[in-house]
């Protein structure tokens, strides 16, 4: 029998299974049911990101009847059929406050989960994230540099503002945001750099993008030390990140890089899941493993960078994330991916949505509340039973 009659009699004794939903006990049964698991946990993650959304739309310092809300979204889409909501001022306060700051912090969510997977995946240590090398410390100094120092680079242009359509952007916002960008990947760079020869082990970039978070620290540090009590202050609250600077300009700007380097990153997901056999299996396989690695890195960094640079620190979620969605689906990295991406939108969103109502109408960084919810979830993972199983 010809190759392509037996692919032929394959595909169609495989549409006889679906068709009878009569997946048997076979190795190809139980991996295409697994498929249809993952693929279904991905879907009912986007179907509660959804209404989380909608919830997060509702509470806030002014709280919306749902209905409300509802109303207002739905005007927005069908205003021929779907009627204004009984107050005008419904749809300022979701349309250009919190609508924005969803939208920001999935997306932020969704880049730091994915950036971590990819990371863990070409490190080979479950670890390691985006802060782990040293691009948050990074960006952290961009910003503080251009908090204290921005006035004195760009003159009276630092206090100016511009409008595209609609939306108006301050020049000092963008300053900070480019600063923060550009020190998150020179942090990288100088990681690339130092771990280029062919011999250097994993471990050896792990620890090169701590030492190169401790340096960066000490620029931080030489900031709030040389800054006056405004400037302390507000590289304070970077630091400790938040979505106060959410508007439709920061999405629209973070939106296509966030797909374009998701995109990317999953096409990058069956060399990476050859790695996790090992280096030389996956030479031998044919995969260019440094350049896998030094793609990967570049790639999660510039992710990384766009979105931080708008919202400042928010550690944990490129590790949480992962480790959550490892535990329910394994360890391919072709669902892994996806799924890590929609866990790491959710458990933002509802911190974030904590953060705006815990103490109202003041805003709590949303930072503070990251680093003790993965606080506990790290505490309760190293004092597992199976935590050498998860990861």
């Amino acid at each position: 029998m010809s190759e392509a009659a037996d692919t032929k009699d394959r595909r169609l004794r495989l549409l006889e299974i679906l068709k009878n939903n009569e997946f048997d006990d076979s190795l190809e049964g139980r991996y295409y049911t697994s498929q249809r698991k993952k693929i279904l946990y991905i879907l009912i993650l986007i179907v509660v990101i959804f209404f989380t959304s909608v919830i997060a739309l509702s509470i806030g310092a002014v709280d919306i009847p749902l209905t409300e809300t509802l109303k207002a979204i739905g005007h927005a889409l069908f205003p021929w059929w779907i009627g204004n909501p009984s107050e005008s001022y419904y749809s300022t306060i979701l349309f250009k406050g919190r609508l924005p700051r969803i939208c920001l912090t999935i997306l932020t969510g969704v880049s730091l989960a994915a950036a971590g997977q990819i990371m863990q995946g070409i490190l080979r240590n479950p670890l390691v994230s985006p802060f782990t090398l040293g691009v948050s410390t990074a960006a952290s100094f961009g910003a503080a540099m251009s908090i204290v120092f921005g006035a004195a680079i760009f003159g009276s242009v630092y206090y100016m503002t511009f409008t595209i359509g609609s939306m108006t952007m301050n020049i000092s916002d963008i300053a900070t945001a480019l600063f923060a960008f550009i020190f998150g990947l020179i942090s990288i760079g100088i990681v690339l750099l130092l771990t280029r020869r062919n011999y250097v082990s994993r471990s050896v970039v792990i620890l090169s993008g701590v030492v190169i978070s401790y340096l960066f620290q000490a620029g931080i540090m030489l900031a709030k030390y040389m800054s006056d009590d405004d400037s302390l202050r507000e590289i304070t609250l970077w630091i400790m990140g938040g979505m106060w600077n959410a508007t439709w300009a920061s999405v629209f700007v973070t939106l296509p890089v966030v797909i374009v380097c998701v995109i990317f990153l999953e096409k990058m997901a069956i060399d990476i899941n050859t790695l996790s056999s090992g280096d030389e299996v996956a030479s031998n396989l044919g995969v260019d493993v440094q350049k896998l690695r030094r793609n990967g890195l570049i790639i999660s960094t510039l992710v990384t960078s766009v979105c931080i640079a708008f919202t400042g620190v928010i550690g944990f979620i490129g590790l949480m994330a992962p480790h959550i969605c490892r535990m329910m689906i394994g360890n391919d990295c072709r669902y892994l991916l996806p799924t890590a991406a929609c866990m790491g939108a959710l458990i933002l969103l509802i911190s974030d949505t904590v953060a705006r109502v815990v103490i109202r109408p003041d805003d709590l960084p949303v930072g503070i509340i990251m680093y003790v919810l993965g606080g506990i979830f790290f505490i309760w993972m190293v004092t597992s039973k199976n935590w050498g199983k998860r990861v």
